[in-house]
C-alpha cells in the first residue's frame, strides 16, 4: 500500500519532558473490520489511555501513544488529519487541537503499532470510534509515527481519574551539564569533561554509573554541542568522588546513542524522598571530543564539511542543509525529515545533535537543484550522504520544503565579554567590549558592516542590518572610555576580540561622539545571480555613439569613449541579462532612505545605491581588462514565486527593493546594462558579476554574492560556458582602461 505524503509544517518545542498520561473511560472494541468501526459484541472494562510522549516537547504536543491489551503503542500518520488531531486532544482534557505532526518529529515509539489508516470526522469521543484498519494491522515502521499539538486549554470540568504518577512528574530530564571536578582560577571554555549532572528542582543531581555505557556518553556529549565522545580515566575521578555528598536521581540509563536527548532513553529514576545509594558504583562521569571549530580556542562561524553546509542562519549550528553533488551545491527535501536524519548533518559539521529539524523552509528557500527525498538516516551515520533517501523528480518537492536543522553547540561565553547599550531595545546600541577588567567603548574609525555582523553574532542577536559610526544620539550618560580601536574582521569570527585590532588604543575621535554601534535584526536578505541566465542572454552589440549619450553621463562606458568622434562611431558591448533573487528571510532595500536618492534626469529615474552591481572582464591572472557597474536605478520586484506578492516598484519615485521569494531582472536591453569591450582583444577571459560588492546592505551570505563565467573572445563573436555562482575573484589593477 502506497504511503501518502505529508508536508505540514509545525513549530516545534525545544522545552524536554517525559510523557503525559491522561485517560478517559470508554468500553473498547475487541475487533476492527478493515477501515471501519465494528461495535463492541460485549461491554468492556478496560479503558482506553491516552498519553503524549517523545521530544522535543511540552504538555500538550507529542508522539501519541494508546495503551491497548496491556501494552503502549503508537499511531501511524498514513491519512492522519486534524480531524482525527481533534479527538485524540479532546480524549486527553484539552479543547481542541492546533496542528499534528507526521514521521515521528518526537521521535520513534516503541512496541506495537496500534492504528493505521485511522479517519475520524472529528466529533467522536475517543478515537477507537474511527475508521481505520484494525487493531495492530499497519504496514508502517516507527519512522511514520504521528503526534498532535493541542491547544493548551483544558476542557472545563474535565476529570482526569488517572492520577499523574509524582514521581514521573519528579523526574523530568531537561537540563543537564557537566561538572569539572578541578577548578581552576580561569574556567576553560567549552568544557567536555566532568560529572554528569541533570537538573532537580532547584539544584543539581547525579547519574549511577552502574551499567553506564559509551552510548550514553554520546548522547549527553551530543546534547552538550560535541559530535564524539572518548573513554574516561575513571581513577582520576573515583577518589575525589568518594568523599563527595552525592544525591544520584538516575540510574539504569540505556541509550542506543541515536536518540538527541536523555530524556529520550529509558531510565530508573530514584523513589522520591529517598537517596538512592549506588552501591559499587560513582556518579557517572563523561569526556567529549570538541569538533574542529572550537579546538585550542579556535571558533570560526565557517563549517568544516566538504559535502555538507548551513546556509540562510542567524547563529552558529543553525541553518538551510545544502549538500554537494556533482559539484553542485543543492538542497534537501523535507519530506520525512527528522531529528536522525538533522543530528547527522550536525555532527558531521562538527556540532552535536539537533535541537530542531525544521521543516518548510525555515531558513529560507534555497536556488537550484534539490539532491535528496526521504533521508531516512539511524543517527549514527557519519555522514547524511550515507543515509538512505529517495531522488527527487519535478513533481516531488519544490523550494517551500527545503530542510533545516539547529544544532547543539558548546557553551562559549562569548557573550559576557561584551554589551550593547543606549539604544531605543536590545537589538540596537552603542558596543562596548571588556578588556581585561576594564569595559569601554571601540573607535568607529573603519567600522563596517562586517565588524558589525561580528558583534551581532557573538551577542546571539542575528545579523547587523546597520554599521553605525556615530552614536550620540544614543544615551551617553554613562559613556566610558574607549578600549579598543582599529578592528578590522573578515566577517566569520565568533568575537570581536579575534578580530585585528590595535595593542594600543589609538582613536582621534571622541568616545561619546564616535563610538562604533550596531542595529542587529534576527532576519537578513540574500540575493543569489541567476547565472544560467547570464550564459543564456549574452551578446554582442556594436551601440551607435549618437545612442548612448545618456549613457556615458552615468559613466557606463570605459574612459577611451571621452576621445570618441561623438557622435559619429560605435561602442562594442558585451551584454547580457541579470536576474538577481532575494533568497533570504528578510527584504533587500537600499540601505539609503529615499531623501538622499539621487536624481538622473537623462534616464528620468532615481539611483538609491551608488554601486549595485560590478561587472568585470578579467584576463586569467585576475587583471581587469575592461569593466561595467550597474547602480540601483530601480531595484524592484519584477516577478515573484507563487502566492508572494510584490512589494516595491519605483515608478513615480516607489519604494525600491527586492522581497523576499522575488526577483529583479534587468533586462539585457537595458542602458548599462553591459561591460564596454570596445579596447578588448580576442582572447580567453573570465567574465565575473558581483552583487552588492561593498557589503553596503546586510545578507546573511555574502559568498553567493558573485558568479563567474569562462569567457572566449574571437574579435567578432563571444562564448560563455560555465556559469556558477562562487567565491570572488582578486583583481588586479586595470590593464587596459578604466572610468
Amino acid at each position: 500500500m502506497g504511503k501518502p505524503r505529508h508536508r505540514q509544517q509545525l513549530v516545534l518545542t525545544l522545552l524536554f519532558g517525559l510523557w503525559f498520561p491522561c485517560c478517559l473511560t470508554q468500553t473498547t472494541p475487541p475487533s476492527r473490520t478493515n477501515l471501519g468501526p465494528t461495535p463492541s459484541s460485549s461491554p468492556q472494562t478496560e479503558r482506553l489511555k491516552v498519553r503524549l510522549a517523545g521530544y522535543p516537547r511540552k504538555h500538550n504536543e507529542g508522539r501519541i501513544e494508546l495503551f491497548y491489551k496491556g501494552e503502549w503503542g503508537t499511531i501511524c500518520d498514513d491519512d492522519f488529519s486534524t480531524a482525527n488531531a481533534n479527538v485524540l486532544c479532546r480524549q486527553m482534557g484539552f479543547v481542541s487541537a492546533t496542528g499534528w505532526t507526521h514521521s515521528a518529529k518526537y521521535g520513534k515509539g516503541q512496541g506495537k503499532i496500534w492504528l493505521d489508516n485511522v479517519l475520524c470526522n472529528g466529533g467522536e469521543k475517543s478515537i477507537e470510534f474511527c475508521k481505520s484498519r484494525g487493531w495492530g494491522n499497519s504496514d508502517c515502521t516507527h519512522d511514520e509515527d504521528a503526534g498532535v499539538v493541542c491547544k493548551d486549554e483544558r476542557i472545563p470540568g474535565f476529570v482526569d481519574s488517572n492520577v499523574i504518577d509524582t514521581q514521573v512528574d519528579e523526574s523530568k530530564v531537561e537540563e543537564v551539564r557537566l561538572r569539572p571536578v578541578v577548578v581552576t582560577a580561569k574556567k576553560k571554555l567549552p568544557i567536555t569533561e566532568g560529572v554528569v549532572e541533570v537538573k532537580h528542582k532547584d539544584g543539581w543531581a547525579q547519574i549511577c554509573d552502574l551499567g553506564w555505557t559509551i552510548k550514553n556518553t554520546r548522547v549527553v556529549c551530543g546534547m552538550l554541542g560535541f559530535p564524539h565522545e572518548r573513554k574516561v580515566n575513571k581513577n582520576f575521578y573515583k577518589l575525589y568522588l568518594e568523599r563527595q555528598k552525592n544525591f544520584f536521581l538516575i540510574h539504569s540509563v540505556g541509550c542506543t546513542g541515536t536518540e538527541v536527548h536523555l530524556a529520550a532513553c529509558p531510565m530508573e529514576f530514584s523513589k522520591p524522598n529517598a537517596t538512592w545509594p549506588c552501591t559499587g558504583g560513582m556518579p557517572a562521569v563523561v569526556n567529549c571530543m570538541p569538533g574542529p571549530l572550537f579546538t585550542f580556542g579556535k571558533v570560526s562561524f565557517r563549517t568544516i564539511s566538504c559535502n555538507v553546509r548551513l546556509k540562510g542562519g542567524a547563529r552558529m549550528g543553525e541553518g538551510r542543509v545544502e549538500v554537494l553533488k556533482d559539484s553542485e551545491w543543492g538542497t534537501v527535501c523535507d519530506d520525512r525529515w527528522n531529528l536522525q536524519s538533522a543530528s547527522v548533518v550536525c555532527r558531521e559539521l562538527g556540532f552535536g545533535s539537533a535541537k530542531e529539524a525544521l521543516t518548510g523552509a525555515r531558513m529560507g528557500q534555497g536556488m537550484g537543484p534539490i539532491h535528496m527525498n526521504e533521508v531516512k538516516c539511524l543517527g549514527n551515520e557519519k555522514s547524511v550522504w550515507s543515509c538512505p533517501f529517495k531522488n527527487i523528480t519535478a513533481e516531488d518537492c519544490k523550494h517551500v520544503e527545503d530542510a533545516a536543522v539547529r544544532c547543539n553547540t558548546p557553551y562559549m561565553g562569548l557573550e559576557n565579554s561584551i554589551r550593547i547599550v543606549g539604544g531605543r531595545s536590545s537589538y540596537e546600541g552603542r558596543v562596548e567590549v571588556q578588556v581585561g577588567s576594564k569595559w569601554g567603548t571601540v573607535c568607529s574609525t573603519g567600522w563596517t558592516t562586517k565588524e558589525a555582523m561580528v558583534v551581532c553574532r557573538q551577542l546571539g542577536l542575528g545579523y547587523s542590518m546597520h554599521a553605525i559610526t556615530e552614536t550620540w544620539y544614543w544615551d551617553s550618560s554613562n559613556v566610558t572610555e574607549m578600549v579598543m580601536s582599529g578592528v578590522k574582521c573578515t566577517g566569520n569570527e565568533m568575537a570581536l576580540s579575534q578580530c585585528q585590532h590595535h595593542k594600543t588604543v589609538n582613536c582621534q575621535r571622541a568616545a561619546a561622539k564616535f563610538a562604533a554601534g550596531v542595529i542587529c535584526s534576527e532576519t537578513a536578505s540574500d540575493l543569489v545571480l541567476n547565472a544560467s541566465l547570464v550564459q543564456q542572454t549574452v551578446y554582442i552589440e556594436d551601440r551607435p555613439l549618437h545612442m548612448l549619450y545618456c549613457a556615458a553621463e552615468e559613466n557606463c562606458l570605459s574612459k577611451s569613449a571621452a576621445k570618441a568622434n561623438w557622435p559619429y562611431g560605435h561602442r562594442r558591448l558585451l551584454r547580457f541579462s541579470s536576474e538577481i533573487h532575494n533568497i533570504g528571510r528578510a527584504d533587500f532595500k537600499p540601505k539609503a532612505g529615499r531623501h538622499s536618492w539621487v536624481w538622473h534626469a537623462c534616464h528620468g529615474h532615481y539611483h538609491s545605491m551608488d554601486i549595485f552591481t560590478h561587472y568585470d572582464l578579467l584576463n586569467a591572472n585576475g587583471t581587469k581588462v575592461a569593466e561595467g557597474h550597474k547602480a540601483s536605478f530601480c531595484l524592484e520586484d519584477t516577478d515573484c514565486q507563487e502566492g508572494v506578492s510584490k512589494r516595491y516598484e519605483c515608478a513615480n519615485f516607489g519604494d525600491q527593493g527586492i522581497t523576499v521569494g522575488c526577483w529583479d531582472l534587468y533586462r539585457h536591453d537595458i542602458d548599462c546594462q553591459w561591460i564596454d569591450i570596445t579596447d578588448v582583444k580576442p582572447g580567453n577571459y573570465i567574465l565575473q558579476v558581483v552583487i552588492n560588492p561593498n557589503n553596503e546592505v546586510a545578507e546573511s551570505d555574502f559568498t553567493n554574492n558573485a558568479m563567474k563565467c569562462n569567457c572566449k573572445y574571437d574579435g567578432h563573436r563571444i562564448w560563455l560556458h560555465n556559469c556558477h555562482i562562487g567565491k570572488k575573484h582578486k583583481t588586479q589593477n586595470y590593464q587596459l582602461s578604466k572610468f
